[in-house]
């Protein structure tokens, strides 16, 4: 896969493949997250990076330090959204940590190699880690 691909072509390609292709991408893990479009109501799949903490996913709302991105307006508007990782769905149910648990996820995120502390330097806004959770039923 090419590594600078990161888009729809890096989501098609993973679903395509069961996430053969896209998991593992520029040494850190990939999972893809489906939204509902808060306007359109249409399903909007995004590849992003992830850690496990326990049962959890943790994503970060980061867009390079720019704007929020629009999947994460669009799950504020309806938190219960899907991931794929590899070829598993989970339904869950996201949240974004609290100031007391943000340190620690921010550290595991982090810790993937991506340039998360930049991006928060840049930014005008506080970047959140949102933890996608088992949804109960």
């Amino acid at each position: 896969m090419n590594t600078s691909l990161f888009g729809q072509e890096h989501a098609d390609r993973y679903r395509e493949t069961n996430g053969e292709e896209g998991h593992d991408w520029a040494g850190t893990t990939v999972l893809l997250l489906t939204t509902t479009g808060r306007r359109s109501s249409a399903k909007r799949i995004t590849p992003l990076i992830y850690q496990r903490h326990g049962d959890d996913f943790l994503v970060v709302a980061s867009n390079g330090g720019g704007a929020p991105p629009g999947w994460f307006l669009n799950l504020q508007a309806d938190p219960t959204v899907t991931v794929q990782v590899k070829a598993d769905h989970h339904t869950v149910r996201a949240r974004v940590a609290t100031p007391e648990e943000k340190p620690e996820l921010w550290r595991i995120m982090t810790a993937t190699g991506t340039p998360y502390d930049d991006f928060q330097a840049k930014a005008d806004r506080e970047i959140p880690v949102v933890v996608l959770e088992p949804a109960t039923a």
